[in-house]
C-alpha cells in the first residue's frame, strides 16, 4: 500500500515488539525487585492507567486540530524519556514504587495520544478499501511480536536482572519515532488547526459513539471485555510466579506461545469477513472470546496447569485476532474526519479508566478472598458481555449497516 504505510507499519512494528519484550515488565519490578504483593502491584497497575486516562481527556481534542505525525513523533519520545528514567534510577539504587507509578501515569497518557493521532493519520493515509488489510496487518504484526516478546522478555529479566526489558521497550519508541519521521511528504492542515480546544470538544468523542447505534453497543461491548480481562493479569502474575512457583520464563511462555492464535486469527478475518459478511464475524467472533477466561481459576502447579494456561489463552487470543482489526475497520469508516482523534481519544480514555477501576476492584477483592477465586468471579462475569454486542434481528444491527456500506 505504498512506501508512506511501509515506514508507518515499520514504526508500529518495532514499537510493538518493544511493548511485547516489556510485557509486565512494571509488575514485574514491582514483585521481584520492590517485592510488592498482589494489592500493590494492583494499584500500581490501576493508578497508572486512571490518571494517565484522566490526563489524556483534552489531549483527544488538541491531537484532532493539529497534524497528526509530528504529535506521534512527540508522544514517542516523550516514551521514551519516560521509560529510560526506570532503568536510570535502578542503576543507581533509587528506583522505587512512586517512580514506577509516575512513569506509568506519563506513558499511559502518551499511549492514549499517540493512538488518537496514527488512528486519524492512518485513516487519511490509505484508501478507504484498503482499511481491513491494514488493521489486519497490524493486528498479525501486534500477536506475532507478542509471541516472541513474553517468553525472550521474561527470559531477559531472569539473566539480566527485571529493568533490562524497560530499556528495550524505551529504544523501540525511539526507533519508532525515526520511522513515523521518515513517512514524509505534506499532511493536510485540520480544521481549525492550530486552535485551543474548547470545552465542548472535550466531550465531543463520547456524545458521538453514544448517539452512533452501531458503535454505542460495541464500546460498552469492549470496554466491559478489555476491563475484564486486563484486571485479571495483576493477580494471575501473582498466583503463577508465588503461589503456584512458576519461573519466570514459564509465565512468559504461556502468554507468549498462545499469541500465535492471534496471527491465526487476524489472517482469518478477511477470508471469514468475504464468505458471512463483516457484520456476522464482528458478532461471532465478539461472543466467542467471552467464553475462555474462566478456565484459567483452575491453573494448577507444574505443567498440567502450564498447558491449561496456553489452551485457554490461546481459544481467547485467537478469537480476539479475528474480532479487533474488523472491529477497528468498522470503527475508522463511521467516524467522520474531523472526529476521528476526539473519538478514538475518548474510547481509549474510557477503557484504561475502566481497566484502572476494574483492576483496582479486582487487587481488593483478591486480597480479600485470593487471587483465584478473583480471577473465576472475573472469568463468570465475562460469560455475559455477550450480552452487550449488536444481535439484533440475528444478522445484528451493525451487521447489516456494514453489510451495506460494503
Amino acid at each position: 500500500m505504498g512506501r508512506k504505510f511501509g515506514w508507518l507499519w515499520a514504526a508500529y512494528g518495532i514499537s510493538t515488539l518493544g511493548t511485547w519484550l516489556a510485557f509486565d515488565a512494571f509488575a514485574l519490578i514491582a514483585i521481584l525487585a520492590l517485592h510488592s504483593g498482589p494489592t500493590r502491584v494492583s494499584v500500581l497497575a490501576a493508578v497508572g492507567l486512571a490518571v494517565g486516562a484522566v490526563v489524556a481527556v483534552p489531549l483527544g481534542p488538541w491531537v484532532e486540530f493539529r497534524r497528526k505525525r509530528p504529535v506521534m513523533v512527540a508522544m514517542d519520545l516523550v516514551r521514551f524519556v519516560a521509560l529510560m528514567s526506570v532503568p536510570a534510577a535502578y542503576a543507581l539504587g533509587l528506583l522505587g514504587f512512586a517512580q514506577l507509578l509516575v512513569v506509568s501515569v506519563v506513558v499511559g497518557a502518551a499511549d492514549i495520544a499517540f493512538s488518537a493521532a496514527s488512528g486519524a493519520y492512518l485513516k487519511g493515509l490509505v484508501r478507504p478499501g484498503d482499511l481491513l488489510v491494514a488493521n489486519g496487518r497490524f493486528e498479525t504484526t501486534n500477536w506475532t511480536a507478542s509471541v516472541l516478546g513474553p517468553p525472550l522478555g521474561t527470559a531477559a529479566i531472569g539473566l539480566f536482572g527485571p529493568v533490562l526489558t524497560v530499556l528495550a521497550n524505551a529504544v523501540s519508541y525511539l526507533l519508532s519515532a525515526v520511522g513515523v519521521a521518515a513517512i514524509g511528504g505534506g499532511e493536510p492542515r485540520p480544521p481549525r488547526g492550530g486552535a485551543r480546544p474548547r470545552v465542548r470538544d472535550l466531550f465531543e468523542g463520547w456524545r458521538f459513539v453514544l448517539a452512533h447505534p452501531g458503535l454505542r453497543p460495541l464500546f460498552f461491548n469492549t470496554v466491559l471485555v478489555g476491563g475484564l480481562i486486563m484486571a485479571t493479569l495483576p493477580l494471575l502474575a501473582v498466583l503463577m510466579l508465588g503461589e503456584l512457583g512458576f519461573a519466570p520464563w514459564q509465565y512468559g511462555v504461556a502468554f507468549g506461545l498462545p499469541c500465535v492464535g492471534g496471527v491465526i486469527g487476524a489472517r482469518l478475518a478477511r477470508p471469514l469477513v468475504g464468505r458471512f459478511g463483516r457484520g456476522r464475524v464482528l458478532v461471532g467472533a465478539g461472543a466467542l472470546r467471552a467464553c475462555w477466561s474462566f478456565g484459567l481459576a483452575f491453573v494448577r502447579p507444574g505443567v498440567a496447569g502450564l498447558v491449561l494456561v496456553v489452551v485457554v489463552e490461546f481459544g481467547l487470543i485467537t478469537c480476539m485476532g479475528v474480532f479487533n482489526p474488523v472491529f477497528a475497520t468498522y470503527r475508522l469508516e463511521r467516524l467522520p474526519a474531523d472526529r476521528v482523534a476526539r473519538t478514538l481519544s475518548a474510547w481509549s480514555v474510557t477503557s484504561k479508566l475502566s481497566v484502572a477501576a476494574m483492576t483496582g476492584v479486582w487487587g481488593l477483592l483478591a486480597g480479600l478472598v485470593g487471587p483465584r477465586i478473583a480471577i473465576a468471579v472475573a472469568g463468570v462475569l465475562m460469560l455475559g458481555t455477550p450480552l452487550l454486542l449488536p444481535w439484533g434481528d440475528g444478522r445484528g444491527a451493525v451487521p447489516a449497516e456494514v453489510d451495506a456500506a460494503a
